[in-house]
């Protein structure tokens, strides 16, 4: 469902800010797979994510969504193709207008949108029957602005729109980090029931080394723009965190080691 081939992106090219922040990316994510993108900053997890997206151009290589070959495709086109749910509550939706007159929009993802937001009655019990299954008391809130919600009750409400016209790619970025523990929690668990409830392909960027090991059927560790570390089937199935840990510190043991001798190598030249 998603194939990247050997991508590479280069931000600054030629100047003292040069940023390679990918480097040879390649990765396939069968139809219903899940993959989990861990890495710290800078590793290159969310700029693997909005090269898929087309947020910008990759240097090199080629993204195929849904057997499409979209590396050109501009943003807006790959939209209807992807369903996206960013870090911040407040990205992706219209915070002035009632909850219902957001969801008009997303039924309207990746077409050309018109000045109309009044969606059907049977659209409507659908996307209250819909909401209600949030077990969050927002199905009689439809009139509510989406903007007076709290953090989590909005994410909830995002993945649910990024959802509903079940995308042929969902992309997760990172889209708990800013919620409470408690309302984060909750949008992990509706990650799990949405995702796995209607079988969707989905990548999911975090820093949380426990969602890691808790979600999906791969985790991709990326460092420095590149995949350092790749774990599926029986394996991930017994991943612990404790295991994530130790292939962190032997990154970070690798690169001090590589410094080291960067190091002594300058010393012999001096």
């Amino acid at each position: 469902m998603l194939t990247i081939r050997d991508i590479h992106k280069t931000f600054n090219a030629g100047t003292v800010n040069e940023v390679r922040a990918l480097q040879g990316v390649s990765l396939h994510v069968p139809e219903g797979g899940f993959v989990v993108v861990l890495g710290g900053n800078g590793s290159g997890k969310s700029t693997l994510q909005n090269a898929v997206a087309g947020s910008f151009f990759v240097d090199g290589g080629s993204i195929q969504i849904a057997g499409e070959d979209v590396t050109r495709w501009p943003e807006h086109r790959r939209a209807r193709l992807i369903g996206r749910v960013f870090q911040n509550p407040f990205s992706g939706t219209a915070p002035t207008m009632s909850i219902a007159e957001n969801f008009a929009l997303a039924t309207r993802r990746g077409r050309r949108r018109r000045i109309r937001w009044a969606i059907s009655r049977s659209v409507r019990d659908e996307l209250r029957e819909r909401v209600r299954g949030l077990r969050m008391g927002l199905e009689d809130r439809l009139d509510s602005a989406i903007g007076s919600l709290s953090g989590g009750q909005r994410q909830a409400l995002t993945l649910l729109m990024a959802t509903w016209l079940k995308p042929a790619l969902l992309l997760l970025d990172e889209h708990t980090a800013a919620l409470d523990p408690k309302s984060a929690e909750q949008v992990i668990r509706l990650t799990g029931e949405i995702v796995g409830g209607l079988g969707l392909t989905t990548v999911m960027v975090t820093h949380s080394m426990q969602q890691a090991v808790n979600l999906g059927d791969r985790v991709v560790m990326m460092h420095k723009g590149r995949i350092a570390y790749s774990f599926s089937g029986a394996e991930k199935q017994r991943l612990r965190v404790d295991d994530l840990l130790g292939r962190f510190e032997e990154l970070r043991r690798r690169e001090m080691l590589d410094e080291s001798t960067a190091a002594l190598l300058r010393e012999s030249y001096v």
